[in-house]
């Protein structure tokens, strides 16, 4: 049974990084309807005690096909929960409810834990995504079923309450809210098996809830809320601007008309510091003459006085890589639309080895970002969109069983970290943000946006800029994706986003075809590095709570601007590469 209906793929289309696996993300849009009076929010608290003990807790020790399996109900004592040789203990800090499991002998897929409450009805919920976000990010009304990765806000008319749990977690976590109370499950699987844990005590989650605060607005609190969630010191970046490839050659650049761009680039960025980075996207690696030495590459672009930058697929394997070395194809399940991409397995030593010495091959050659994409996916055999309630389809294992999916993914993130060293930006594109906080530089906020299409970018860049705004120097500095400006996506879109980024303060970067590079392009870019590079304006949207595309913003000083993202004949209901 799939998780996401094949006719949704189907009408939905493809992704652009991935188009040759031709699958499409499902972008739920709609109004997230509007607060109900404050009089009403006032009859008794909003805020829900989750850092106490929960009423019930069940362990899964399996799944089966989408279903958790093997369930055992734990029985309560003072803060331990027992089931056969399954202990959960729920042991309340001044600030949080830690979770730890230990199963020795006992293979355990997924833990949830269950709060009983009168929920206030009306309330309005805002969750994050697994990964990147795609298009489907925004407050909605109770919806028991509904998924909400790592965080949750509530918004009662009055105050804006959050919940979550701290950025080191070692399950993937999600949340649920409904009339009767609230869930979070814990998906503690090793690829699609129960973890074999043997002696050690997994340390799960550690819970935060943080009260609204009266006169805040919501956007404060959610990102009040995400800094309490940091459980290490985070990096943000200075400002980040310039120019990447991809969403105008897709993949058909040289190191000629790269060196044309960075040109460019130059002469329409701010002179002085920071300077302007010049990405090169994916294409580069498939060994043609257009890409003769990478490393020389690095140097000219720094000779323009713009910062390199690279993309890099740090799982993929090379052809003849030994199987030992390899996650199994069983991770796609029977998906027969699926291209088995050959992937290193992060648990076993020599894999990891190569997986270092790409990321350090890159820094080497001078490239001050590097990009890294696909490690979700090469991971977990899922786009984020695909998972719900599941980040990965049963029925396979790591090598190393003894790890969960958080666990092995922040261990992956960090070699990445040491591979690259203090100096380079580390851009994680379909990773988890929640848990590369603290090791990445910048993020990838959202699914790509598009040089085709305006609608993929109205959806996948302005619904993520607008709801993952409080990642943004809280987590690290968020990557929104590219603008890009070509004869195939009207300019008076392009023109409003190009604006919305750098008011944002969000990452800036541009993919403007040359036959695009006009006077009233050149004049934009110029005034909008101009803002980038000054830190923005720190515009955030006002209209968040009634839309999923935000047109009415408002920066830190006061101004305000209004976008019109849908244009006269309205939004698209197609999405396509």
């Amino acid at each position: 049974m799939d998780l996401v209906d094949p006719e949704t793929i189907r009408k939905h289309g493809a992704v652009t990084r991935r188009s040759f696996l031709r699958q499409g993300a499902v972008a739920a849009g709609g109004l997230a309807g509007a607060p109900y009076p404050a009089s009403q929010a006032a009859r008794r608290s909003s805020l829900l005690d989750l850092l106490r003990a929960p009423d019930a807790v069940t362990v899964y020790g399996s799944f089966a096909e989408t279903l958790p399996a093997a369930p055992v109900a734990l029985v309560r004592t003072a803060d331990l929960w027992h089931g056969g040789a399954v202990t959960v203990a729920t042991q309340r800090s001044a600030d949080a409810l830690l979770l730890t499991l230990h199963s020795p002998g006992t293979a355990v897929a997924a833990v949830h834990l269950r709060w009983h409450a009168a929920v206030e009805p009306g309330l309005l919920v805002l969750g994050d995504a697994w990964e990147r976000s795609y298009g489907e990010l925004g407050w909605r009304t109770l919806i028991p079923e509904r998924v909400l990765p790592w965080y949750l806000a509530t918004y009662d008319g009055t105050l804006c309450h959050g919940y979550g749990v701290r950025t080191d977690a070692g399950a993937l976590c999600f949340w649920q809210v409904d009339g009767e109370g609230a869930s979070l499950w814990l998906n503690v699987a090793n690829g699609g098996s129960g973890v074999e844990l043997g002696t050690r005590q997994l340390r799960m989650a550690s819970v935060v809830a943080r009260p609204g605060v009266a006169g805040e607005n919501a956007s404060e609190a959610v990102t009040a809320l995400c800094r309490m969630l940091c459980a290490r010191p985070s990096r943000p970046a200075a400002p980040i601007y310039g120019a990447n490839d991809w969403c105008y050659s897709y993949g058909r650049s040289t190191a000629e008309s790269i060196l044309r761009d960075t040109g460019f680039l130059v002469g329409v960025s701010p002179a002085g510091t920071p300077r302007p980075f010049s990405v090169i996207d994916g294409g580069w690696s498939d060994g043609t003459p257009a890409w003769p030495d990478m490393g020389r590459l690095a140097s000219r672009i720094r000779e323009q006085s713009a910062r390199p930058g690279l993309w890099i697929r740090p799982l993929e394997a090379e052809e003849g890589t030994p199987a030992r070395l390899l996650l199994p194809d069983a991770r796609f399940g029977d998906r027969k639309d699926r291209a088995r991409a050959r992937a290193y397995d992060p648990t076993v030593p020599e894999a990891r080895a190569r997986i270092a010495a790409k990321v350090r091959e890159a820094a080497a050659w001078g490239y001050e970002m590097i990009k890294h994409d696909f490690s979700t996916y090469d991971l977990l055999g899922q786009w984020g969109f695909e998972m719900g309630p599941q980040p990965t389809l049963p029925g396979w294992s790591l090598a190393d069983r003894g790890l969960t999916n958080a666990e092995v993914i922040a261990s992956l993130y960090a070699l990445l970290r040491e591979a690259a060293g203090e100096q380079v930006l580390l851009d994680g594109c379909n990773t988890v943000g929640h848990l590369g906080q603290g090791i990445f530089d910048l993020q990838r906020s959202g699914d790509d946006t598009s040089g085709r299409h305006w609608e993929r970018t109205r959806r996948m860049g302005v619904n993520t800029l607008a709801f993952r705004l409080p990642q943004h120097g809280t987590f690290f500095t968020l990557d929104p994706d590219l603008v890009g400006i070509t004869d195939a996506v009207p300019w008076s879109f392009n023109r409003q986003w190009l604006d919305a980024l750098a008011r944002s303060g969000a990452v800036t970067m541009v993919s403007a075809a040359p036959s695009q590079r006009g006077p009233e392009q050149t004049a934009a870019l110029r005034a909008a590095f101009a803002i980038a590079a000054a830190g923005g304006q720190g515009a955030r949207p006002l209209d968040w709570m009634e839309t999923s595309a935000p047109a009415r913003w408002r920066g830190a000083e006061g101004s305000a601007q209004q976008y019109d993202w849908n244009g006269p004949g309205g939004a698209s209901p197609f999405l396509s590469p």
